[in-house]
């Protein structure tokens, strides 16, 4: 994958062959700057890869334009970020129902709700984001990305903004809830003891895979 054009291009992915089977818990380990977030942004669709093929939950990506790759990932992928990304005027349920109503799921309120119950969040679900502590709005996050039920879900350093204890119990909540849902988990970071706990970890360096290796 390349940026820019001409004397200023600068190649961030090179030569990258990955397949990942369904139901997977993978990690994608790396220093800052080694590509991990450029390849995961190529993984969901919302960056162009300048060349090769992608192919995602049976959809061929790399051929799709930004329409078509919209409703391809909608209900099929789900992201779990580091900084959150909640809509503060929105409740915690309408932070999870919405991107369902929108997509035209049907019953989208009662998911919603029944996924915060699961995340343990059934007595905050008319809060809103800034009277929830950080590890709570993080367990909304997680009920945002696995309500709909998607076939793959990623997350970009989903302990980055919490403390220890809080990051742990948030690690044992994502990798239940989406055994739960039987998806494929994809797991960005540099923690070396996050990573160990997915059953594969990819090591990438200098945009390069240094390493791919079963734990």
């Amino acid at each position: 994958m390349t940026l820019g054009t001409g004397e200023s291009a600068v190649e961030i992915l090179k030569g990258i062959h990955l397949a990942v089977p369904q139901g997977q818990t993978l990690a994608l380990l790396g220093p800052s700057g080694s590509g991990k977030s450029s390849l995961m942004a190529v993984l969901c669709g919302l960056e162009r890869a300048s060349s090769g093929t992608l192919q995602v939950a049976g959809e061929d990506f790399a051929g799709m334009g930004e329409d078509d790759l919209a409703r391809a990932r909608r209900g099929r992928i789900g992201v779990v970020l580091q900084a959150f990304h909640l809509l503060p005027t929105m409740t915690a349920l309408e932070n999870v129902a919405t991107p369902m109503e929108l997509a035209g799921m049907s019953g989208a309120r009662e998911r919603a709700e029944a996924e915060l119950v699961a995340v343990g969040l059934g007595h905050r679900l008319s809060h809103y984001p800034a009277q929830l502590s950080g590890g709570e709005q993080q367990r909304v996050a997680i009920a945002r990305a696995l309500a709909p039920r998607p076939a793959l879900v990623f997350a970009d350093e989903p302990t980055g903004n919490l403390d220890a204890a809080t990051g742990a119990a948030i690690v044992e909540l994502l990798f239940a809830r989406r055994a739960e849902a039987g998806a494929t988990l994809l797991i960005i970071t540099h923690d070396e003891s996050l990573a160990r706990q997915c059953e594969r970890v990819v090591t990438l360096a200098d945009g390069m895979i240094a390493s791919d290796r079963h734990v």
